[in-house]
């Protein structure tokens, strides 16, 4: 597709989004700061702080002292993406350091927490679901350390629970994705990797490792982390565990929300060897257990139903293969990842969900110059989903998928960045009653980056996709062995997405200004046996500030998600979106050298949203979604004596807001029992490095 294409396509849409006043958050920057494949942090903004500074004195940026500070810029992040400063990266949202750092000892939640077009609802890790731009995350293609992750669970807890503690790099790819990001990418994807032995022991020395402690007086919750790590001759070895202990927390009016209670424990295993040619080889695995007493349906609020226990367990173990020194027409990488999902609950009978997916994916990455390269290659996945109780015998559906793909990234000239894309996925698809059947489609995408001066750029992109048929929630297959329920499969056809984005952004200084139009929308999605449209349009908006010892941060987003064409309430958008409307979400940090001392906050603020205003449909007796603030501060201190050792003290949710996070399913229900974001909460947290 032509530039001009695109943007006329695109162009027919804006007047649309214009018309319905939205808005929501980017994460780029403007043309001038996105950085080349072998720059380094230092050509960020003089005003934030150098890359040597970010890492001085320990393999982690951020984890030095007081004048090492973790960072909130996402351009030193982006640096650390070898296509940071590719066009299809454009619209990508980078995780700062910051933000990892904060939230080690914490859960998704605290991840995205300054990026506000990325929503955590649901309170309590086993809940946490994530939407991106407003849709759910289980619509991009999402993968751990090149494992596919995704694996459907029951539709009230997460098929996406993650441990901070472990992740070193998280890049989102609102909307369009690249297509050698991975396949059935609808909504764009996520790419997450965990942390090497290289990211904790200290510069000069072969062995070291961290442990972290912390309390929080809400719901008196003990959390404890290790990490240890070795390094000798091109060998690698790492291992962290981390458990967390509490009861159940209040909320901002004081009430105790049941089922909250944290139990979790989560660990983490690598290995690898590097050759001195450069031939580096990684074999990891992690698993997270998370099991207490919940409510009936857990991402709900307490209810007359008697509480039931959760036991979950999440999986994920991948290997991986690159050529650290490759370059020319021979780059190759290669990985295989198996990642797994088990929920058991004892509702209406003793029940258990499982749903996992073996994934593979080998490339190469021909050089055609320094800023000039085609990544060719093949991708595979074989995913199951397993119901099974004590009065049945069992249901499951299962999908393989063959891809081949191809991404060609270009800068044809000075003020130009283009990437364009195509897959070709083939799927097989096995579902109840002996049903099976082929599928197959084309997938493209096209992004492109334009400099209008040197801080002003303008950016664009596009992409088509074949999404397939999806497996369904697995604790839904009782449809499958009930006699009257079970589901017509001929009846069902594959999905398909497009989605559009144009942007806009400036840097001088210090001072990085963005937005964009974006537009999704998914046609055929599933739901049991039948199929709707599902689409989500708004705008995103961004500024950050760097200044000597200081950055700010202030992202905005206003979404709008609907069904057939219809804005509609949570429940008909279940598994696709969630109707978030306009969040604002600030952070500030300040070093203060003199005291060995960071300080810093942010606010998190949902503006109301009067969803029966905006819903076509009179179906449920709706209400206003009720808008909130929250406040949070921290302050963090680097004992001079204590080489190595900081003390965290942080106050979340200062004003004792009383709320449920935009993102949490229910809240748009009269008198439904949404689940409460915990009140005040005095947090202190250890850190010792050695």
């Amino acid at each position: 597709m032509g530039n001009g294409m695109a943007f006329e396509l695109f162009s027919a849409r804006t007047r649309l989004l214009c018309g319905s006043a939205l808005v929501a958050v980017s994460g780029s920057g403007a043309f001038a700061q996105d950085l080349p494949d072998d720059t380094g942090a230092a050509d960020a903004p003089a005003e934030t702080i150098t890359a040597d500074a970010a890492t001085e004195g320990t393999g982690t940026p951020g984890t030095g002292t007081a004048g090492d500070a973790t960072l909130l810029d996402p351009i030193i992040v982006r640096a650390e993406d070898p296509l940071g400063g590719s066009a299809d990266r454009a619209s990508s949202v980078y995780v700062a350091d910051a933000e990892l750092e904060a939230a080690r000892l914490g859960n998704m939640r605290d991840v995205f927490a300054g990026i506000a077009n990325v929503s955590v609802g649901g309170a309590i890790p086993l809940n946490q679901k994530i939407f991106v731009n407003g849709v759910d995350m289980l619509n991009l293609s999402i993968s751990m350390d090149g494992a596919l992750q995704n694996n459907r669970a029951f539709h009230h807890v997460s098929a996406n629970v993650f441990d901070p503690g472990l992740l070193k790099f998280v890049r989102v790819d609102p909307g369009i994705a690249a297509a050698d990001t991975g396949p059935n990418a609808v909504a764009g994807a996520v790419v997450m990797e965990t942390i090497d032995a290289g990211d904790v022991i200290l510069d000069g020395n072969s062995v070291g490792g961290n442990f972290r402690l912390s309390y929080a007086d809400n719901g008196n919750t003990r959390n404890a982390a290790l990490t240890l790590a070795a390094r000798s001759q091109g060998f690698e070895v790492l291992a962290y565990g981390r458990g967390v202990k509490g009861d159940d927390y209040k909320a901002g009016n004081g009430d105790t929300v049941a089922g909250t209670a944290a139990d979790l424990q989560s660990g983490l295993l690598k290995f690898a060897y590097e050759t001195d040619t450069g031939h580096r080889f990684e074999l990891t695995g992690q698993k997270l257990w998370d099991s207490e007493l919940r409510n009936f349906r857990s991402n709900f609020g307490p209810s007359r139903r008697p509480m039931v226990e959760y036991d979950t367990e999440r999986s994920t173990y991948s290997f991986n293969y690159a050529f650290t020194q490759g370059g020319g027409m021979w780059d190759p990488e290669a990985s295989v990842g198996f990642s797994e999902s088990k929920v058991n609950a004892a509702l209406y009978e003793k029940s258990q969900g499982t749903s996992n997916t073996l994934s593979a994916k080998v490339q190469n990455t021909f050089h055609l110059s320094p800023s000039n390269t085609i990544v060719a290659g093949v991708d595979f996945y074989d995913r199951l989903g397993q119901y099974k109780s004590d009065v049945t015998d069992g249901a499951e559906e299962k999908s393989r998928n063959i891809g081949l793909f191809a991404q060609a990234r270009f800068e044809p000239t000075d003020r130009w960045k283009i990437s364009a894309g195509a897959r070709a996925d083939f799927q097989h698809f096995e579902g109840g009653e002996e049903f099976e059947n082929d599928y197959s489609g084309l997938s493209g995408n096209l992004s492109a980056v334009y400099a209008l001066t040197d801080e002003l750029s303008v950016r664009a992109g596009y992409s088509n996709v074949f999404g397939g048929l999806q497996l369904e929630d697995n604790y839904l297959y009782y449809n499958l062995y009930y006699p009257g329920y079970s589901w017509d499969y001929d009846t069902l056809k594959t999905s398909r997405a497009q989605n559009y984005n144009l942007g806009l952004d400036w840097t001088r200084g210090g001072l990085t200004i963005g937005g964009e139009l974006f537009l999704t929308e998914v046609d055929n999605v599933r739901d049991g046996d039948e199929n709707f449209d599902f689409s989500s349009q708004g705008l995103n908006l961004q500024a950050t500030y760097g200044w000597a010892g200081g950055f700010a941060r202030l992202t905005y987003t206003n979404s709008e998600s609907k069904r057939d064409g219809d804005v509609v309430s949570s429940y008909y958008l279940l598994d696709y979106g969630a109707p978030i409307g306009q969040i604002f979400a600030l952070e500030v940090q300040q070093e203060i050298p003199t005291l060995n001392m960071m300080v810093g906050g942010s606010v998190d603020l949902a503006l109301d949203y009067d969803l029966d205003a905006h819903s076509d449909l009179d179906v449920d007796p709706l209400r206003t979604l009720p808008g909130y603030g929250v406040v949070n501060l921290f302050a963090e201190y680097h004992p001079p004596a204590l080489s190595g050792v900081s003390i965290r003290g942080e106050i979340r949710n200062l004003f004792d807001e009383n709320y449920s996070d935009r993102a949490t399913y229910g809240g748009d229900y009269v008198g439904f029992n949404t689940l409460s974001e915990p009140g005040r909460t005095f947090v202190i947290e250890a850190v010792a490095r050695f």
